[in-house]
């Protein structure tokens, strides 16, 4: 049987819609017509629903408790002005590279307010970090204290805060390659380990161990499992700063339905307060909640082939969406020309990459899909761009901010000759 849809689901960003012309409107821009202008593929950001979307957790986390700050967990969107944008909303950042931290400064985040993560930080990332001024640097291993020790002391500058990552034993619902909190696991300090790093900062002449973080996996939509991992984390001692990573998931089909985020904040504040108590510095990282719903990608039908299933093969795939080959991700489709009509198709809607793997959406419904059509995928905002890559040497998409039916580009399409640029023979 066909799935029709009367109405856009609640998985595309806010403010979207379909037209008198019955296309797709993302950001008030006709998504067709984006495509005639700048091409495809694109990835759609809706700037309104990326604004609203920080506000909502700031103001979730603020009204619940005074000493506070919300991290963009910059690995979801790693893009400048995705940076500059969330830096406008008074978010603070988290970044994982000496990569993410340039273009976090570049995007305008204040030092002082940026946290580096990572588990294999290298020497040269933790001497960038120092030279910045970083607020806060993560402490994932032993031999990642020793070497920030040697390092914080021939800098001689600064003491430096840090915090340690701690693996609180807790393992929600989601796939494996996305989950973090496990005791078995490549991040962080099992809580023994943790205590002995404790011990170790407690002496350190240029460190200073204000706190503790954990982050238990993404995608995330129980919350029980945020819960757990505070009261583990409570055990190891009294600290005036909890991180308490992010993970939230997000509605990628309209069958999916996370929590809230006041639901959210809700377990975690009041946990954070019954085990550590109201007075301690909160750090909260909505990762994908926080961009993933904002986007859209577009792509271009090439061709309509039918043999034992219908396929659908679009002008892009895993070069700029890998998630459903890593792991194997659901996502929604629409012709966007047609984006309210009998969805009457059902069929597999495939990228252009040489792998049989390379599919974006199996068993979908489309509405007679044909070459020239615009197909839409929303939540796209979320690891889209971040992973995006060049096999089969195909240049990377635009990001193309959307708001109030103005469409501008803020990071171009790359060229073939990019593709060379690097190259030194």
């Amino acid at each position: 049987m066909s799935a029709t849809a009367a109405t856009l689901s609640h998985v595309y960003p806010l403010g979207s819609r379909v037209n008198e012309h019955g296309r797709l409107e993302i950001g008030g821009c006709d998504a067709v017509e984006l495509v005639r202008e700048f091409g495809s593929p694109a990835y759609l950001v809706a700037e309104d629903d990326l604004r609203a979307r920080a506000r909502t957790f700031a103001d979730a986390v603020g009204a619940r408790h005074a000493d506070y700050d919300v991290l963009f967990a910059s690995k979801a969107f790693p893009c400048t002005a995705v940076y500059r944008l969330l830096a406008e909303e008074g978010l603070a950042c988290d970044v994982a590279s000496g990569g993410e931290l340039f273009l976090a400064l570049r995007g305008g985040f204040d030092p002082a307010r940026i946290y580096f993560h990572g588990n294999a930080k290298s020497a040269a990332e933790l001497r960038d970090a120092l030279a910045a001024g970083v607020g806060h640097i993560v402490i994932d291993s032993l031999d990642e204290l020793e070497l920030l020790e040697r390092i914080a002391a021939s800098e001689g500058g600064r003491r430096q805060e840090v915090l340690i990552r701690v693996t609180p034993g807790v393992a929600g619902d989601t796939h494996h390659a996305i989950s973090t909190g496990q005791t078995d696991s490549k991040f962080g300090f099992s809580p023994p380990d943790a205590r002995a790093a404790i011990e170790r900062l407690a002496g350190a002449e240029h460190l200073d161990l204000v706190g503790l973080h954990f982050h238990i996996g993404s995608q995330l939509l129980e919350l029980e499992p945020f819960r757990a991992a505070v009261r583990t984390i409570a055990s190891l001692g009294d600290f005036p700063v909890y991180n308490v990573g992010g993970g939230l998931g997000v509605a990628y089909t309209a069958s999916i339905q996370p929590p809230a985020v006041l639901d959210y904040v809700d377990a975690i504040v009041s946990t954070v307060h019954e085990e550590l108590g109201a007075d301690k510095r909160l750090l909260l990282e909505p990762g994908r909640a926080l961009v993933a719903n904002s986007a859209v990608t577009l792509y271009t039908v090439q061709t309509v082939k039918r043999n034992v299933s219908t396929w659908v093969a679009v002008d892009g795939g895993m070069s700029d969406n890998l998630r459903p080959m890593l792991y194997g991700s659901r996502y929604e489709a629409v012709v966007a020309d047609r984006a309210i009509a009998d969805a009457n198709v059902r069929c597999h809607l495939a990228g252009k990459h040489c792998e049989s793997g390379d599919v974006i959406v199996r068993d979908v419904w489309l509405a007679d899909p044909a070459p020239g059509d615009v197909i839409a995928t929303p939540v796209t905002g979320a690891y889209g761009y971040s992973l995006a890559n060049n096999y089969n040497g195909v240049p990377r998409p635009p990001v193309i901010f959307c708001r109030s039916g103005d469409a501008r580009v803020v990071v171009r399409r790359e060229s073939y000759e990019d593709l060379a640029a690097r190259d030194v023979g």
